[in-house]
């Protein structure tokens, strides 16, 4: 089962609020830690994820050595109205996965170009390609996730 996980209303990671983590950040921290994987889902901003992205990394890997992701499979879908389809988000987050030993599915890979132009008003994919191409990533996602999940 998919179950999205909110990241905007998570307060800034500060090393100080470790030994008393704010609920938001024990919320957030408890309900990654239940994820068998994660799919990461990102628009690009400046070359690299947003900040709100940023800083869900941050919460979720800390305190040091107790990072909640850690051997959990993960993927990555970037999406920018420009033609590379955020590909540098794409890639600068898949280093900071590196790092916290999320195991992300190297192929396929999932660059939305022109992601302003593939829904309706109302959130409905207009674009029957795209549509069809998720529709395969998903299940590639799947297969990745049943033999890399942890024991």
């Amino acid at each position: 089962m998919l179950s999205i996980v909110e990241i905007g209303q998570l307060p800034i990671y500060n090393q100080d609020g470790d030994e008393n983590p704010p609920t938001a950040w024990s919320t957030f921290r408890e309900r990654i830690k239940a994820a068998d994987a994660v799919l990461f889902v990102t628009p690009e901003h400046n070359r690299s994820v947003p900040a709100a992205l940023k800083n869900g990394l941050d919460v979720g890997s800390r305190p040091y050595g107790k990072s909640v992701g850690s051997g959990k499979p993960g993927a990555v879908v970037s999406a920018s109205p420009g033609a590379i389809g955020g590909f540098g988000a794409n890639h600068h987050l898949r280093q900071s996965l590196v790092f916290l030993n999320v195991p992300a599915m190297a192929q396929p890979e999932a660059y939305l170009g022109g992601a302003d132009k593939l829904f309706d008003a109302s959130g409905k994919m207009v674009n029957e390609g795209t549509r069809k191409f998720l529709e395969s990533y998903m299940q590639a996602y799947a297969a990745w996730v049943g033999a890399n999940a942890k024991a």
